[in-house]
């Protein structure tokens, strides 16, 4: 069962496309777009795909400047914040799930990354997760994976922007021949996603 609507922030209102499996889901997962993409990237709806049929909750979040026509990302203090609303009013909107998973692609990994403690998040899904700007490696973003909690990155061996290393807690996946947009085996890399699930036991 699918559902497409508006949760307000701080920041103005952001699009949530939920999914719904038949029974009842105990685990929502909820991912964000990239910097100047989207909730319906092929990789992004594979994953959805995936997780409704194994019966988890699936919430895409657009953020209010692409639901307000820009492709310019918002700072990222202004992302965090409308996340960080939308992840508060989810939870009132689905108050039998008693675990949440946050993830997303490129930039919308990073902002799970950040948020994910304060949302009280059990794990995190970084897609395409953006170690550095491309040509720029000392530039690492790697940091924002420390975050204590139970991570999957799901990478192309061939993305520009790099592949983090696997560290504690931190499960790195290097999907061949694939690049940023992870689009040659959207479902494969689906599927490395629900493996990861299974081994957490966050698969009913």
């Amino acid at each position: 069962m699918g559902r497409s609507d508006e949760i307000e922030t701080p920041r103005g209102p952001a699009r949530v496309d939920t999914d719904l499996p038949t029974g009842p889901a105990s685990t929502l997962l909820v991912l964000g777009h990239g910097a100047g993409g989207g909730v319906d990237a092929p990789d992004l709806l594979a994953v959805r795909d995936a997780a409704v049929d194994a019966g988890l909750a699936v919430a895409r979040v657009t953020q209010p400047y692409r639901v307000a026509g820009r492709r310019a990302p918002a700072p990222a203090g202004q992302l965090d914040e409308a996340w960080t609303a939308v992840l508060t009013a989810l939870r009132q909107r689905h108050p039998g799930v008693s675990r949440w998973v946050v993830g997303g692609r490129s930039s919308g990994a990073r902002v799970a990354c950040r948020t994910a403690g304060a949302v009280g998040a059990a794990g995190i899904v970084a897609r395409a997760f953006p170690l550095h700007p491309p040509g720029r490696p000392e530039r690492s973003r790697a940091a924002e994976l420390a975050t204590g909690l139970p991570t999957l990155v799901v990478n192309g061996d061939r993305d520009p922007f790099g592949a983090p290393d696997p560290a504690p807690g931190v499960d790195v996946v290097l999907r061949p021949g694939e690049r940023h947009d992870l689009r040659r085996d959207p479902a494969g890399a689906a599927g490395e996603v629900l493996r990861w699930l299974r081994t957490r036991g966050w698969v009913d």
